[in-house]
Order: structure tokens, then sequence, then C-alpha cells
């Protein structure tokens, strides 16, 4: 009679516990597909893959660019720079260079480049430079693209960013951060360009 009497409420006892298993188990599942989904969704309907062409097509061909001599500092500063540049800048990855692969890269189609050495930019009194990231740049614009020219580095470095990208300066943020990396500051700098970098 005892062990009939104990049966059901084993029964009860293990039902309760499956009931609480159950309530916790539910919305802790719920959670982990609802983060699972939001992880794997993309961020926007723009952003799912779509039949159409993508805005950037990215080819992996060499990128012409010329690879004048360097004198023996610049070529040191420039190796160390283009050892510390990133795989990509911003959505577009590296692509290599048909030469100078010691001073010049490219990044996306159309191509953004850089290409380190050279003369130092002339920049007029009047003409705005602009910091990013610790680094002077001074732009100059082409029909098709702007050229952005560190104004205040022992090496002078030259981004040049197709009219595709604009705003130009927020292609050079990654960049100028490897070029503080690589690159120290000029003696003499434009007056816009103010503070240690």
């Amino acid at each position: 009679m005892d062990e009939t009497d104990d049966t059901p409420r084993r029964d009860h006892g293990a039902r309760r516990a499956a009931l609480w298993a159950t309530l916790v188990a539910v919305p802790v599942t719920v959670a982990v597909a609802a983060f699972t989904l939001a992880k794997l969704a993309p961020e926007s309907p723009d952003a799912a893959p779509s039949a159409s062409a993508s805005p950037r097509a990215q080819s992996s061909a060499p990128v012409e660019l010329p690879a004048p001599a360097l004198a023996q500092r610049p070529a040191v500063l420039c190796r160390a720079l283009v050892s510390q540049l990133p795989d990509s800048v911003r959505d577009l990855p590296q692509r290599p260079v048909t030469a100078g692969p010691e001073q010049n890269a490219a990044y996306g189609d159309p191509a953004l480049t850089l290409a380190c050495g050279g003369s130092a930019p002339q920049v007029p009194p009047t003409d705005e430079v602009f910091r990013v990231n610790g680094v002077c740049w001074h732009p100059v614009q082409e029909a098709d693209a702007t050229v952005l020219t560190t104004a205040d580095r022992e090496t002078p470095v030259r981004v040049r960013v197709p009219k595709t990208y604009e705003p130009p300066l927020q292609w050079v943020v990654q960049i100028s951060d490897a070029i503080v990396s690589a690159v120290p500051s000029a003696k003499t700098a434009p007056s816009g360009c103010s503070s240690s970098g």
C-alpha cells in the first residue's frame, strides 16, 4: 500500500521536474535560435546577395603602377610601410601590383592605389589639409579621383581615391595608422598640420 502511495508522488515530482526543465529549455532554445538567425541574416535587404552586379565588383588582376627608384632611406621606410598595410581597406581587398610591391599597393576595383616615396607635395598656404589618425593629408582633385598626399611625413605617401569611393578621407583611416607606425614625421609641415603624429 505504501508503494502505491509513493508512486503517484514520484510521478508528480518527476512531472513537475520535467515541466520546469521544459519551461527553462524552451526560452533558452528560442533565444539561441534568435541569436543565431540574427548573426547569419544580412543586416539589411541591401546586404543580401543579388543577381545584379555588385556596386563594387572586385578584380584580382595586378594594378599597373610605376616604381621609380628610391634613395636608400625612403626605400627602407616604404618597405616598412607596405609591410604594415592592412589586407583590405574597408571592403576593398588588396590586389597585386605590376611593379614596386615594396613601395606600391592597390585595393579594390576600380583600384584605390598607394605609392610611397617621391617628392613632397607643394602645399599653397591657402590650401586645406586634413588630419586623419595623426597623419596630415593634402587633397588634389583630378577628373576621376582625389589624390591625397601626406604633407607631414619624412617620406611622402600618395593615395589615389577614385570618385566611386567618395568621400575620400574615409579610405585613408587604416592607411594612416600604418603610416604612423612606419614613416616618421617630417621636420617641417604646413601650418594646418599641427600637433604630433
